[in-house]
């Protein structure tokens, strides 16, 4: 059997801070030497990225791909160190949505490079796939697993924020990043307005108040039709859903985004949509549905408390 170290409990953990009441640093019960290594260098990635925010869905098809690009690339370029983390194991849409199809990942030294979109670090198991065409057939331990090695394993670097698109429900992914992730910042949690998609948020809100996820907002996606010529929004569906499970549940409602062809266009050729069309109604939109969740988490760059909580040399 492999000896254990004496200090064990009391180092830092990661050398990434001196905290020695960092989580890691500590050896938890029954924990052999593998599990513990495997745990720092976790919560190593972990404790360099500021803030962990989880976009999520009740229901598929609500474009909460959409939202999670737009949300990332905004703040990105609000000036914050943004990471874009695709947990969305069978249905990976980040890398279309980005202009990343045929894109090869690369690494050393046991790291995987995220890719890199102007700044903003990309990484989703559709970047892994040899062919669009090629199905993910996993159970449960192995999409943890997955999501684990992203976690751990990826050259995230210093962030601000880290944004993670979810696949819809309350299944194995979701529940994974929770419990890697351990203390997630919040949850925008998005719907379109017709009942049979807002009566899941229901679900995706009781999902966080029992996982103890703050819900920052619900946003109501496909809300009414944008006319590209004139830019006057038309009800489609009925209207409000999303606005009436906020009230209903007491959390923060959002705001609401018009189905927009520009979006449809921008997404299919690999641009987001907020900075393709930066100057348009609906990215207007877009940017005051993000401003109150920068404006919660205005604090001091990454990279700056990073430098001055690192032991000195």
């Amino acid at each position: 059997m492999t000896s254990r170290p004496d200090h064990a409990s009391s180092a830092p953990a990661c050398r990434t801070c001196e905290k020695t009441s960092c989580s890691a640093s500590q050896r938890r019960p029954d924990e052999g030497d593998a599990d513990f290594v495997d745990r720092q260098k976790l919560e190593s990635r972990l404790c360099r990225i500021r803030h962990k925010i989880v976009v999520l869905s009740g229901k598929g098809g609500v474009g909460k791909s959409t939202v999670a690009v737009n949300l990332a690339v905004a703040l990105m370029m609000a000036g914050r160190r943004v990471g874009l983390l695709d947990v969305d194991i069978h249905g990976p849409s980040i890398p279309t949505m980005l202009g990343l199809e045929g894109y090869t990942i690369g690494g050393s030294d046991g790291e995987i490079a995220p890719a890199d979109v102007d700044g903003l670090k990309v990484i989703s198991v559709g970047l892994f796939l040899p062919s669009q065409d090629d199905a993910v057939i996993w159970r449960g331990p192995l999409k943890m697993g997955a999501i684990k090695q992203f976690l751990k394993d990826v050259a995230w670097g210093d962030l601000d924020f880290l944004v993670i698109d979810c696949p819809p429900g309350t299944g194995d992914e979701p529940l994974s990043v929770c419990q890697l992730i351990g203390r997630l910042d919040g949850a925008v949690i998005v719907t379109t307005p017709q009942k049979v998609a807002a009566v899941d948020v229901r679900k995706s809100i009781t999902f966080c108040h029992q996982l103890h996820v703050p819900v920052l907002g619900v946003v109501e996606n496909m809300s009414g039709f944008a006319c590209p010529t004139c830019g006057e929004v038309t009800p489609i569906f009925c209207s409000g859903g999303g606005r009436h499970i906020a009230t209903d549940m007491r959390v923060p409602f959002l705001g609401a985004i018009p189905i927009d062809p520009q979006i449809a266009e921008a997404c299919d050729s690999g641009q987001a949509f907020v900075r393709r069309y930066a100057a348009s109604p609906t990215a207007a939109l877009m940017h005051a549905i993000i401003q109150p969740i920068a404006a919660l988490f205005a604090t001091p760059s990454t990279s700056e408390t990073a430098t001055s909580q690192r032991p000195s040399s």
